[in-house]
């Protein structure tokens, strides 16, 4: 019996060690793959991070171009026609005011809720605006006269231009957006 009790000592001297070293490594090495785990996935949304914070600053900057684009004064500038009537100056600004927001619909994804109702409602502001100035005019009244009639509003220091007011409320979170990220 003390035969067998002594190969037995001699073999757990040998697995013991064994035994020891394997259950160390093992705590070792998942702990280094934890932490490496941990490290892929901060850098990982430390990209994604960065992604949207490009994606936001774009849609702020296409507002900002959009808002720029339907304001009255740049709308005279690209729909006036020489010889059109008010009414061919009116229907091709709405259109474009139109257009221009269609396009910039995936926009409202990336920015607050509040600046985009802004932005819708500064289009439906504008458009208002354009189509009570049309409306307004006589049957036969020309595109020089709907024009002059549209800078006389904007230059009206009681009334705000509504893309005025967006440009505003878009700069300010855009701001917001950039210092939050410093």
């Amino acid at each position: 019996m003390s035969e067998v009790l002594v190969t037995i000592l001699d073999i757990l001297k040998y697995i013991l060690p064994a035994i020891i070293v394997l259950i160390a490594t093992t705590l070792i090495v998942k702990k280094f793959l934890v932490a490496e785990t941990e490290k892929k996935h901060l850098a990982l949304y430390g990209q994604k991070v960065g992604e949207t914070f490009k994606l936001r600053m774009q849609a702020y900057e296409r507002l900002t171009h959009y808002m720029e684009r339907i304001h009255p004064n740049a709308l005279i500038g690209r729909h006036y026609m020489k010889g059109a009537s008010a009414q061919d100056i009116q229907l091709s600004m709405v259109k474009n005011i139109r257009e221009e927001y269609e396009h910039n619909l995936s926009q409202q994804l990336y920015v607050s809720n509040e600046v985009w109702q802004t932005v819708k409602s500064a289009k439906e502001q504008e458009i208002s605006m354009i189509n009570n100035i049309g409306t307004q005019m006589a049957q036969d009244a020309t595109a020089s006269e709907f024009v002059q009639r549209v800078s006389e509003f904007t230059l009206d220091k009681t009334t705000e231009v509504p893309s005025d007011i967006a440009l505003f409320i878009i700069n300010k979170e855009a701001k917001q957006v950039l210092l939050a990220q410093e």
